[in-house]
């Protein structure tokens, strides 16, 4: 066929898959070769400079920059014996994407050639223009200077020809401009309040970990298609299309046979993972046709946001060897689930996991009431927050959508635990906690063994779930920074832990038993953070209501629900515990508006674009067609007749002019509108004006687009349809 949709769809479907040459090594082998872990650091490094280095990773001891050069050196040596040309500093600016830029490993030797030079200076800092990146106002254009400095706890790793660095990335003037400062910087907070928590149940504790394990979603579409779509192509998602005949309601895709070109991109994929230190576990098929799903191992909260990161630039670069491209846009298609990014997040000491339960011992268990009592107090004190640090133009699509948790944060805790904790709070007495573990279950069946039930069910409409030994945050977003909502979690919970000490501390002055003072605060908190507590259907319209009711934040307009960061409450807890100034929140509110405005603008002018430039002209084309129909069966046909013969065509003539008719003149209105907004001054009322006005002219403009899909002859329509971009062939 002639017609480009129809040459697209028939080359994306004839593509096969690419044979991939696994290593010969078991992965145990290959892993982290490409990482400059605590094994190439003993073999690079002298001993005294491994030494200090391992001290400052892991009990946070100042980095003495004396050693800088010695680290270098030796990180220099590794790198180019594995190939590496270059080096550069990777942080994490405010795009939700990541920043390098790379320079070679060479200098004059004054000899008239160059040499290969790694200084410790240069490992240690560079210098970014600062101005360039999103700052909310901290940095001027006349005011470029800014830095990125060495994050030793998250090692170097070599991608292509280049050494990579991670970083943190600061003004000139102090302020953080990226994700990995505050998140340090709330990790060690969490480390202290926590430690001194822990204290009252074992002296011996030294430090607290903030585990992370997320679960990254993705679609995946054939790459031509991809290019034929203008709106996938400049915004990851697709402004019009119609519902396929088939789609997930058949619940045949979650789980099923992973497809071979797609398990080909997989094992390529995790190949490269696991040599770059993502110790990648899980794939499967999701719910949606097209959609994935991929999971590591849990590691330390630091580290494996800068491994999401990391993956999701790896995922698009071997998706494009296979003639796929990667959406990780929260919600590609309309009708069929969206995509989220569910982090779960535990603590642990270098002595055990604090949430895990039951515990061996009475006081095992209290710990471990102590540490969800406190957590689910942290949620609620600061719901609001938590919403905005996973609230996005692109994560608005999916939450609450009967697919993903809705935009109001509760925490489900499960029938036991939930038992437990009212029994805490009417138990008038100090009783020993008594937790049971994983239950039996026998099936009539003898050869299937009997089956270990754990203590909590699922709840896949809760945004904040205990699942076992840890809270699955499930409403951060697919392509969000994992960072955003662990910063906020894990401040929350060290303004929350210090204020628990200090109660706790208070009874014991006032001569309670330190069991006793521990169970009076846990048994107040309970009762305080009830409103937080829901095991029921997050997406019943009962909820909202009641959600209301219990005062939890229930605002969908995500310009608003940024606001959150500015609250007393909000700015007093991330002062308090060091991560963030109120200059830095407001600069961040700045940033993430500005964000929001700019990814809705983009969204209307490609969608006014399509309509007027495809849309339109097609629909006209094909009523022509009709219209030339009717005027020849008038020529042929007595008038009685032909009016009868010709009637459907009359319909579908007046439907298209209506439709076209109502499209133009609200992509007018919808221009308008923008020019209007744009004029605004203020960040936050652009935003607001965004998703007030111009967020429904798009939503009204493509129903009509989609319904005249449904009527223009297949041939003619110039966008592949979701029947083709969902089933990979």
């Amino acid at each position: 066929m002639s017609d480009l949709r129809f040459r697209v769809v028939e080359t994306a479907f004839k593509k096969r898959p690419v044979e991939v040459a696994p290593p010969k090594e078991r992965p145990s082998e290959y892993f982290a070769k490409y990482v400059f872990n605590r094994d190439k650091m003993f073999r690079y490094l002298p001993s005294k400079v491994f030494a200090k280095l391992t001290d400052v990773i892991d009990n946070g001891a100042p980095l003495d920059r004396s050693i800088a050069d010695e680290v270098a050196a030796g990180m220099k040596k590794w790198a180019l014996e594995m190939g590496a040309t270059h080096y550069t500093h990777w942080f994490h600016p405010l795009t939700e994407g990541t920043a390098e830029k790379h320079d070679a490993f060479i200098e004059h030797d004054g000899k008239g050639g160059v040499m290969e030079e790694f200084t410790g200076k240069l490992l240690v800092q560079q210098e970014p223009d600062a101005s360039s990146f999103p700052n909310g106002g901290i940095r001027n254009t006349f005011e470029a200077r800014g830095y990125s400095a060495w994050d030793p706890s998250s090692p170097a790793f070599i991608v292509d020809d280049t050494l990579c660095i991670p970083t943190i990335f600061i003004a000139y003037t102090g302020e953080s401009l990226d994700y990995k400062a505050p998140l340090l910087k709330a990790l060690r907070a969490v480390d202290k309040a926590a430690t001194a928590v822990c204290h009252y149940f074992d002296p011996e504790v030294k430090k607290v970990y903030a585990y992370l394990g997320w679960e990254q979603e993705y679609f995946l579409v054939d790459e031509g298609l991809y290019a034929a779509r203008p709106d996938l192509l400049m915004t990851g998602r697709t402004l019009t299309g119609h519902d396929s005949a088939k789609n997930q309601q058949l619940e045949d895709h979650y789980f099923g046979a992973i497809p071979p070109r797609v398990a080909a991109f997989m094992k390529d994929l995790e190949v490269e993972a696991l040599m770059l230190g993502i110790p990648v576990k899980t794939r499967h098929n999701e719910v949606a046709p097209n959609q994935f799903e991929l999971a590591p191992v849990f590691e330390e909260c630091n580290l494996a946001v800068d491994h999401n990161m990391l993956i999701m630039a790896l995922m698009r670069k071997v998706a494009r060897r296979h003639g796929f491209r990667v959406l990780l846009h929260e919600k590609p298609f309309k009708g069929v689930n969206g995509s989220g990014k569910h982090n779960n997040w535990s603590l642990g000491t270098d002595t055990g996991i604090l949430l895990h339960a039951p515990g061996k011992t009475p006081e095992d268990n209290l710990r471990f009431i102590t540490f969800v009592v406190n957590t689910l107090m942290a949620v609620y004190r600061h719901n609001g927050l938590l919403k905005a640090s996973i609230s996005s133009a692109t994560n608005a699509h999916r939450l609450g959508a009967n697919e993903a948790p809705p935009a109001i944060i509760s925490s489900f805790l499960g029938k036991q635990l939930s038992q437990v904790l009212d029994h805490i709070e009417h138990s008038e007495k100090d009783e020993l906690i008594s937790l049971s573990g994983k239950q039996g279950m026998k099936l009539d069946i003898p050869q299937i063994p009997e089956l270990l039930i754990d203590n909590t069910d699922r709840n896949r409409t809760s945004p904040f779930a205990f699942t076992g030994n840890r809270f699955e945050f499930r409403a951060v977003g697919s392509e969000a920074n994992c960072a955003s909502a662990m910063i906020a979690l894990n401040t929350a919970l060290a303004e929350q832990l210090a204020d628990f000490k200090h109660d706790v501390d208070c009874l014991i002055e006032q001569g309670e038993p330190k069991v006793s003072a521990i169970l009076e605060v846990v048994r107040r908190y309970i009762k305080a953070c009830k409103p937080i507590h829901f095991d029921g259907n997050g997406y019943s319209d009962e909820w909202k209501e009641e959600a209301r009711r219990r005062g939890l934040d229930c605002e969908t307009s995500v310009p608003v629900i940024f606001d959150n960061y500015l609250t007393e409450e909000s700015v007093c807890m991330f002062e308090s515990t060091g991560v963030m100034t109120r200059k830095e929140l407001e600069a961040r509110n700045e940033v993430k508006w500005e964000m929001y405005t700019k990814k809705i603008q983009i969204e209307a002018r490609v969608l006014g674009d399509l309509a007027m430039n495809h849309i339109i002209p097609v629909a006209t084309q094909y009523q022509t067609g009709l219209i030339d129909n009717v005027f020849k069966m008038r020529q042929i046909y007595p008038a009685e007749k032909a009016d009868k013969l010709s009637a459907k065509n009359m319909e579908l003539i007046e439907e298209i002019a209506d439709r076209t008719a109502f499209i133009k003149e609200h992509v007018d209105a919808m221009v308008e509108a923008r020019k209007v907004a744009n004029k605004i001054e203020s960040q936050r009322t652009k935003a607001v004006a965004y998703h007030d006005n111009i967020v429904p002219a798009m939503e009204q403009i493509r129903y009509h687009i989609d319904k005249l899909e449904l009527i223009v002859d297949n041939q003619m329509w110039t966008l592949p349809k979701y029947r083709e971009l969902l089933f990979i062939r």
